[in-house]
Parts: C-alpha cells; structure tokens; sequence
C-alpha cells in the first residue's frame, strides 16, 4: 500500500479516476480537471500547482484526493487571508500550503474519492505528506458529508462553516407556478424586475456544449474576462479552457446568451448533472438595468423548471439571492495548521466565529419571499 503523488491528472487513465467519483457531478470529473490543467488556468505561475493524492493498494488505485500546492489564497472562496496576514506580521511562513477543492468553483461536494475505508487511510497519512512536502498546512474545502465523517476521525482538523443559497425546485409546472408561492409583494417585485427586461428587448437562447461553435466561445470569454477587468483583475480560466472542455463533456454544458437587436450582449455558464444545474460564470459586454438577474438567476430557474432539476446552485455569496426564493446552505471546510499557536489562534477564531455563520443561516430564512401560513 501506499500514497502516490499525481502532479498532472493526465497520468492517470480517466476511466481509473472517474471509478472513484461517488456521483455524476461534473466538477471531479477526469475530464473537468484535467482541461483546468491543460489550458493552463493552472500550473506554472498561476500560484496553483496540481498535487492529487492517490492511494494504492496491490497495484490498484482504492482512493484519491485532488489537489493542489497553493502561493495564495485567491480564487478559493473559503477566505483565510487574515491568518496568512497574522503569520506574516508574526514573521512565520504560511505558504506554501496545500488545498483539496474544485479550483476557482465554491461548489460541495465528495472530496475524498474512493471506498471510504481506503479514503481514511489517504487522509491519516496527510501530515506527513505536509511534512515531506515542506506544506504549512491543508485545507479540505466544501466537502460532503462524507467527507465530515472522515475528517472527524482524525485530529488536528478545524472545521469552519459558511453559508450559500441555493434554490429548490419541489416539482413546479412553470415559473408561474413558484411565483405563486411567494409573498404579494415578493411576487410583484419578480414580476417588474422581469418584465423591465423584456421591455429593453432582451430574448435569450440556451445552448449545450455541442451546439457552441468557435465563435461563440470568442464572445463567453470576452464576457467572462470582463467581469475580472471592471476590477483590474485577470480572469482565472483561459480562453483555451472553454474550448477544451465542450470537447471533453459538452452534454454538461449549458450556456444562456442574452440577445438585444439581433446582439448577443452577455451570458451566464453553467455546468449540470442529472439533478442540479451549477451557475457559474457571468458577463456582459454593456450595463443594462437587470439584466444580471434575469441572466444569472431567473433564466437558470426556469432551465431547471423546464428540465426536471431539483436544484440551482448559482455560486458563492449574495445575500441579494434570498428575496428571490434562494434558500441558505450551510457549507463546510477543514483546516489542518501544523504549527501550533497558528493551531491555537485559528481554533479560537472558528469557535467564535462558528455560532454567528449558524445564526445568520437561521436569520436569513426569515428574509426568504414564501407565503406563511395564513398568508
């Protein structure tokens, strides 16, 4: 037995990858990480270097953890940035360190892949991997509940809670239908905000991976790049991403184009499997009142109405998601310090900071928009 390292996915065969996955989330996918490392949004000089953990047992891969040797802490979504500014102040090194999730994606889901008895083998012997790598520490984000079951048996790993929203189809006939589930008022302000943008002439169009050409990845990362230059930043994925990744798994792909006067002027990308669609990725090329929630929001409730989906995961953040029937999630990450006061330090911040992410979860429910009783 032992613990190989996978510094590009690559060498391993995907059908031997994709045996492990617990589900069909498209996230874990052989197809989805490799395409992250052969279009180069990671690798040499992005500050994320593919470090995939694989557990072998006579000969045969039995569990698998993807991840990666970080510089930073951008594009996680699980912000530990004040206790790397607190080691730099207290003059202790915090990278590199070492993070098990989906990159540049806050999405939940199995983290350590493979039978569960051979899962806890690959993570006990984590430590000292961090060790013989000359890691500060690792970081297990939004995993499932497996991977909490996992986690709990070992020591020395700080869980740490956030929040999201997510929405929840219970099997409406049409949008229509959901809205009748809201508040008076609620239903109102859906109802305008809709409407104000069809009054500007917008139609839009979904399209799968396979009806995407060329060009029309050309114009959804001219949008997706934009949302990163309004604020001076440069976008994670290359262009050369989206190309490769409608190759590899184009029935996952749905992409919604917003049309004005015959001109295709924003989009939203999204991923899906067989129960949830997974916003991703927003921009547009022009500001138009609205336009963003109908693109990223109201557009995607309807995919999912129209197609049977359970769920609409649209991403990290937005307390503005909850008036629009979005629900909040708690989410879950793992923490493991090797040196002992940043051990100490962070355990006591979490303690603390672990009852307000459960208060706000259970506040923010009472800003959701369905009708109560008697209402």
């Amino acid at each position: 037995m032992s613990l190989t390292l996978l510094t590009q996915l690559a060498d391993l065969p995907a059908s031997q990858w994709d045996a492990l996955l617990p589900d069909d989330q498209p996230f874990l996918r052989h197809a989805f990480l490799s395409t992250l490392e052969e279009s180069g949004s990671l690798g040499k000089g992005t500050g994320w270097q593919p470090e995939h953990l694989v557990w072998e047992e006579q000969g045969v891969i039995r569990a698998a953890l993807p991840g990666y040797r970080k510089s930073h802490s951008m594009g996680e979504y699980v912000f530990d940035h004040a206790w790397a500014d607190a080691c730099q102040r207290a003059g202790l090194p915090y990278y590199p360190k070492w993070l098990a999730a989906v990159p540049f994606s806050p999405v939940t889901g199995a983290r350590l892949l493979g039978d569960s008895a051979f899962a806890a083998k690959l993570l006990h012997h984590v430590p000292d991997f961090l060790h013989q790598r000359q890691l500060h520490s690792a970081h297990i984000n939004f995993g499932d509940a497996q991977t909490r079951e996992l986690v709990a048996a070992e020591a020395r790993w700080l869980p740490r809670l956030g929040c999201q929203y997510h929405w929840r189809n219970p099997g409406y006939r049409d949008f229509q239908d959901f809205l009748d589930t809201l508040m008076s008022r609620k239903r109102k302000q859906i109802r305008k905000e809709r409407e104000l943008v069809a009054s500007q002439g917008f139609t839009f169009e979904w399209l799968a991976g396979h009806q995407l050409s060329e060009a029309h990845w050309d114009f959804v990362y001219a949008c997706y790049a934009n949302t990163y230059a309004v604020r001076g930043q440069r976008p994670y994925l290359t262009r050369l991403f989206f190309s490769m990744l409608a190759e590899k798994m184009p029935q996952a792909i749905r992409v919604v184009l917003a049309t004005q006067n015959g001109l295709a002027v924003a989009m939203a990308f999204s991923l899906m499997d067989g129960e949830t669609l997974y916003g991703r990725y927003w921009g547009c090329l022009e500001e138009f009142n609205r336009l963003h929630f109908e693109t990223c929001f109201y557009q995607g409730m309807d995919y999912a109405i129209a197609h049977g989906l359970k769920r609409f995961d649209a991403g990290a953040q937005g307390e503005h998601k909850l008036v629009r029937g979005f629900e909040p999630v708690i989410t879950e990450s793992w923490h493991y310090l090797r040196h002992e006061g940043l051990f100490e330090a962070v355990a006591d911040y979490l303690n603390q900071e672990r009852p307000g992410v459960q208060a706000w979860a259970l506040e923010a429910r009472a800003s959701l928009p369905y009708r109560r009783d008697g209402e």
